[in-house]
């Protein structure tokens, strides 16, 4: 799709501007090293870019990390030292929005506890052997997730092995159902172990095969489920989460694939965000979404350019019901001075009052009431 000028000089200003931001969620979503010296360059990054450059939240910023770590489990140590390289940067004692997961890995790793409420699904995770490794080494999923087809092959020919085996487990997303062994090869990228699984067993490819080859992002997977599953919006989702814009672009030219700008800003994909910008210029909905990236020179670009302050999405929520679910102070109060209606009500009838007090968020819920009153 050929960029229209106008279209082209909002991608490139934002892009330009936000060339930091995008580069550390980047580096954090496409995460590939355990070295401590890299990670160290991507804390260092975070501080910069992030935290100092954008005022966003630490606490913001290791509930991310939490979120996205089962995206890309192989590196959940690295993920782990991260977060705690901020604990101990920003001395957090507590983090309130953290997958229950996460804060049970961090209190195995370290010892600390970042999530008191979650403390109660400790056992279950104890019970389930959860820990940053993933899977016990000499385990057929062990053998998957490091593409190691010649120790696959032993478990395939021991006694009792199921070829329909599934894996339930928090450590991936979505696995409620559980991931079959060829799901699994997807979502690793493992590509000596899925060719073995298809010749020998002739194992299915699922939807889910292709969706999460997205994530595992090996070029001969993706391309053998293409051959059989057709891309849908959760392969978005899942290329949005990747944070490859070529596979982005893939999905929207060749198979006509909206981008979803919500989950673009739930997965702090800033460029996938533009992108849609660039092709749409819709303006309205792209600043209803962009409180939650918690950049308020993005807010404010939009209000620049004639955004409207109580713009809605399909469920009624405004720019400021978005702030005030993320407890976003600096975001809230520049809504305000322009303007925004402290009593929208979305589809649910919810202001963003309510909001703030359902999600806790008590400095929120201090400036509306204050803005209320005046």
């Amino acid at each position: 799709m050929s960029k229209g000028e106008t279209n082209q000089t909002h991608y490139d200003k934002l892009m330009e501007i936000f060339t930091g931001y995008n580069d550390v969620y980047n580096a954090l979503y496409r995460l590939k090293t355990n070295d401590e010296e890299k990670l160290n360059a991507i804390f260092k990054k975070i501080k910069q870019n992030l935290i100092d450059s954008y005022k966003i939240p630490p606490d913001v910023i290791i509930n991310d990390i939490s979120e996205l770590s089962v995206y890309n489990n192989r590196f959940m140590k690295s993920y782990l030292a991260i977060a705690k390289q901020i604990v101990d940067e920003y001395h957090l004692i507590q983090v309130n929005q953290i997958t229950k997961v996460f804060n049970y890995l961090f209190y195995k790793e370290y010892n600390i506890v970042l999530n008191e409420n979650g403390r109660k699904f400790f056992n279950d995770f104890e019970d389930s052997r959860y820990s940053s490794d993933i899977h016990e080494q000499k385990t057929i999923h062990r053998s998957i997730m490091d593409d190691d087809k010649i120790s696959l092959i032993n478990f395939t020919e021991g006694e009792g092995f199921d070829k329909n085996q599934k894996l339930k487990s928090d450590l991936y997303p979505y696995a409620y159902k559980g991931l079959s062994l060829l799901e699994l090869c997807c979502y690793h990228g493992s590509v000596d172990c899925f060719k073995f699984l298809r010749t020998k067993f002739q194992s299915e490819i699922t939807p889910d095969c292709l969706r999460y080859s997205f994530l595992g992002g090996n070029p001969d997977i993706m391309n053998e489920c293409l051959k059989v599953q057709k891309p849908d919006n959760e392969c978005m989702e899942y290329a949005i989460i990747s944070h490859n814009i070529d596979f982005v672009t893939f999905l929207t030219n060749e198979h006509n694939i909206k981008i979803d700008i919500e989950l673009c800003s739930k997965y702090s994909n800033l460029q996938s965000f533009l992108v849609y910008l660039d092709q749409t210029n819709d303006i309205n909905t792209c600043f209803v979404y962009s409180p939650n990236f918690h950049i308020s020179l993005l807010l404010e670009y939009f209000i620049s350019n004639g955004a409207d302050i109580n713009a809605e999405n399909k469920y009624g929520l405004t720019p400021l019901h978005q702030a005030a679910m993320n407890n976003n102070k600096e975001t809230t109060e520049i809504l305000i001075s322009n303007g925004a209606d402290i009593n929208a009500k979305d589809k649910y009838g919810l202001t963003p009052l309510n909001i703030a007090s359902i999600n806790n968020n008590k400095e929120i819920v201090e400036i509306l009431n204050s803005n209320k009153t005046k």
